[in-house]
């Protein structure tokens, strides 16, 4: 397990300290507020992000049960369609294959979702994966929980001391769709916004991008937050992720974070029969009719190589 020690400049030893009800401990500090550079990118990013949760609070004054809904359904697409099957399980990991025009429109879920363009997200989730819960990574709580959960957002400091060069990417950025969404990004959120608020006024201005979007932005953050603190490891990843399954039920099956910290190229997350994963039900209905191919899952070899008592046999 990454045991990193260190001192950051600008903070004391004693707020080092291990994260309430867990054995995981901060070994790194960053200043996230006071007596740190505050880049234009950092203040737009922070504006912004707090623009959406004081929207959200609106929402007890303007319930009606179709902005309930709209809601509702912008976070099912946005979430699991968008972030969870074409972000992450499609576009970062390869876990399967969809014919471009679907591809192209759930990845277009995902920038509905507005956690930034797929070419940035996918960088920052292959970064995480290569350098995990060590001091290069985007996200780890060895930094504190505020910072892995949102603070690492508010600090471009941080990417740009760690990746210079983002050249993980090229994939994406070989193709003129994602190089276009990376260009004109603000765009997209501006015009969804704008289209909300035509269709259905401030009430769905609230529901549809201030509560859905801020439910979206925290359940996603807990799996870099909570999914490397809280919960257990039934594989040996030599990190700190853990499977959570309350984090799995909100997140549509990805709250089974050290499953996917073991075999990362699988498309199913919860690979118990009783690990609900709503993504994966849906690549297997996709599957089923044609139209998600390349379906990657772990063989029994390499369950056995990342198991518990395949490690304590060999030492």
């Amino acid at each position: 397990m990454v045991n990193l020690i260190t001192v950051s400049q600008g903070v004391n030893d004693t707020e080092y300290g291990k994260i309430v009800f867990s054995n995981v401990m901060v070994t790194r500090k960053r200043n996230l507020f006071m007596n740190r550079t505050w880049r234009i990118l950092d203040v737009r990013m922070a504006l912004g992000i707090l623009a959406v949760h004081l929207l959200a609070l609106f929402a007890p004054f303007t319930f009606t049960w179709g902005a309930f809904w709209a809601s509702f359904t912008t976070y099912v697409l946005c979430g699991i369609f968008g972030i969870t099957l074409s972000y992450h399980r499609n576009l970062a990991h390869h876990s399967l294959k969809l014919p471009k025009w679907l591809e192209y429109t759930f990845a277009y879920f995902g920038v509905l979702a507005l956690q930034r363009d797929p070419i940035y997200w996918v960088s920052m989730h292959r970064y995480h994966h290569q350098y995990v819960d060590s001091e290069k990574d985007p996200h780890s709580p060895i930094f504190g929980f505020w910072f892995s959960h949102m603070g690492w957002l508010f600090d471009s400091g941080y990417i740009l001391e760690k990746y210079q060069e983002r050249k993980n990417v090229e994939d994406l950025k070989s193709q003129a769709f994602y190089r276009f969404i990376h260009r004109t990004y603000l765009l997209h959120p501006f015009a969804f916004i704008s289209l909300v608020y035509l269709f259905g006024g401030f009430t769905y201005l609230v529901w549809v991008v201030g509560v859905a979007t801020t439910w979206g932005y925290h359940v996603t953050f807990l799996v870099n937050s909570a999914c490397h603190i809280w919960g257990n490891q039934a594989w040996n990843t030599n990190d700190l992720s853990k499977n959570n399954g309350l984090v799995a039920l909100i997140t549509f099956g990805e709250g089974w974070h050290n499953n996917h910290h073991a075999f990362e190229y699988s498309a199913r997350h919860g690979l118990e029969w009783w690990q609900i994963d709503f993504c994966w039900y849906m690549i297997r209905f996709l599957e089923a009719i044609g139209l998600a191919t390349n379906v990657k899952l772990p063989s029994e070899d390499h369950k056995r190589k990342k198991s518990f008592t395949s490690r304590n046999k060999f030492k």
